[in-house]
């Protein structure tokens, strides 16, 4: 597969998984891939936590709520801290993003499905923080999204796009 049939074939995947063992090789491949994002300023603020011990994935999935992803055999928190790269300016989010990209093309290249999960980790409830204090991140981490990983149980219907052409054009805004 090469970088462009890899963006092809991610997709998000919020069904069932398969039980089978992801090989620690391959989530070190995946965190790798992450983790050679471009970062702001080069701050490096992004962070990685792969789970795969199934009692601390349980643990995780307590409070994890609305329930997602709970039957991923493998997950990968991902955790920023919002260093200043100069004067008042911060990019961790940007960091974190390309980070998380890398590491979603990196899934789908090694034939796993997963989901960007942010909305609620970083929501008024916080789950991250407490998925945060189940790992024993310090403090000045912030734990801000997961990755469940692993193979997909069911099928995966992908939602409609947009003709990309309508999104896009040259040398001016012409949509």
């Amino acid at each position: 597969m090469n970088t462009f049939e890899a963006i092809i074939a991610r997709r998000s995947y919020r069904g069932k998984y398969d039980p089978t063992p992801v090989p620690r090789e391959h989530l070190t491949a995946i965190m790798e891939a992450g983790l050679r994002a471009p970062s702001g300023c080069n701050k490096q603020t992004t962070s990685l936590i792969a789970v795969d011990d199934p009692e601390l994935l349980a643990q995780l999935h307590t409070v994890i709520q609305p329930p997602i992803g709970e039957s991923a055999p493998a997950m990968i928190c991902v955790l920023t801290r919002p260093i200043f790269a100069y004067r008042d300016k911060t990019f961790y989010k940007q960091d974190y993003a390309a980070v998380i990209e890398n590491m979603l093309l990196a899934i789908a290249e090694l034939g796993y499905d997963s989901c960007w999960i942010e909305g609620h980790v970083t929501d008024d409830d916080r789950i991250g923080d407490q998925m945060a204090r189940i790992l024993g991140a310090p403090e000045e981490y912030q734990l801000v999204a997961f990755l469940p990983v692993g193979v997909a149980a069911e099928e995966c219907k992908r939602p409609p796009k947009k003709p990309l052409e309508s999104r896009y054009s040259f040398n001016g805004f012409d949509m």
